[in-house]
């Protein structure tokens, strides 16, 4: 397989130009990464206080035609970061009074089956409601589903796996239940998809962003590549319509730097429900769960804390950082899976967090 990298560079931060060598430090560390994991096209951006001061492309969206990734246009699979977007509209709303997050979920959506326990949209959020993960082959559906709530079909009827609040277990199917709940709040005709479009991706200038409608053509949408073995091919197809909310949008790492920006302090959101979102939450016996709502909380040895979230798709793997102190974003992506990014994300972002 061939492989490129092309340099996508701004080099100007928010206290004058950085030195070349710095740089290239960070160009090393990058290419010994593409270069030991095969990685057929990866995106990073980074930037500082809403100021882009890193921005490159590694190899190729489309290993066949050549086609080079531009962090600014090549759109990736991002996965559970959706979450992170969901919860951002979600909290739109809870600005508004249009929703509580501490009613029973029957309170939005009186279709859902009668259960042991009730469960609320902030225990969805912190994925302490009972909801069940993917089972089987559901990771890999190829079956289109038309509206967020067709999605509630795949797992509806089952049981809850634990009492709501007792347990942390990570579910993007809980989202699914937030998404068909955050549609019946908005007014009528307008969807999941249109609410998230016009209401925080028009409006933070996320113009690559959008959710992967497999039967659109999208524009500088990376073709997704699986590992088998020792070898790099073609991923399976999948259409990843049964779980909009919590991993079915593609979008560039410029586009999640803006997104990153837009949290740092209250203006997009209040600060009490940015605040709200991002605090952990705790199991009925108090064990904190590093997780708020759409947000997860990373604790470093050194001190450093960062809120974000990583996403597994097929064909794309991607993390996303903010570091609030020094209002410093990172977002890398890739068109592979799987892919163990191990400490790299953290190492990168701390090499800019000071300068």
């Amino acid at each position: 397989m061939k492989r490129l990298i092309l340099f996508f560079y701004v080099l100007v931060s928010c206290t004058g130009i950085l030195a070349q060598p710095f740089f290239n430090a960070v160009d090393e560390k990058l290419k010994t990464f593409v270069t030991a994991t095969k990685v057929p096209g990866l995106s990073i951006s980074i930037s500082k206080k809403g100021v882009l001061i890193y921005s490159v492309g590694f190899g190729f969206e489309d290993v066949k035609n050549e086609i080079q990734v531009d962090p600014s246009q090549t759109k990736f699979r991002i996965g559970s970061i959706s979450k992170t977007y969901t919860a951002s509209g979600l909290a739109l709303l809870y600005d508004q009074g249009k929703i509580d997050i501490d009613v029973p979920i029957e309170n939005y959506l009186p279709a859902w089956p009668k259960k042991a326990y009730l469960i609320t949209l902030r225990q969805l959020g912190g994925h302490l409601a009972g909801i069940r993960h993917y089972q089987g082959r559901e990771f890999y559906s190829s079956q289109n589903y038309l509206t967020v709530t067709d999605g509630l079909t795949i797992f509806m009827n089952d049981s809850l796996i634990n009492i709501p609040g007792t347990a942390y277990a990570y579910s993007s199917y809980g989202w699914n239940l937030i998404a068909a709940a955050m549609e019946k709040k908005l007014e009528s005709g307008t969807t999941f998809l249109g609410f998230m479009e016009q209401e925080v991706f028009e409006r933070l200038n996320m113009k690559n962003t959008i959710a992967e409608h497999m039967k659109s053509k999208i524009p500088r949408k990376t073709k997704f590549y699986e590992r088998e073995g020792v070898e790099v091919i073609s991923a399976s197809y999948v259409d990843n319509s049964y779980k909009w909310a919590g991993g079915g949008y593609v979008g560039t790492t410029e586009d999640l730097c803006r997104f990153g920006q837009a949290h740092m302090k209250a203006g997009f959101l209040m600060q009490s429900t940015l605040d709200e979102w991002m605090e952990s939450q705790k199991t009925r016996n108090g064990i904190a769960t590093d997780y708020g709502i759409g947000w997860r909380t990373f604790r470093r040895e050194n001190g450093e804390i960062y809120f974000g979230h990583s996403g597994s798709s097929v064909g794309g793997t991607t993390y996303f950082l903010i570091h609030k102190k020094t209002e410093t974003v990172l977002a890398i992506a890739a068109n592979l899976s799987p892919l163990n990014y191990e400490e790299l994300p953290f190492e990168l972002i701390e090499m800019f967090i000071d300068i």
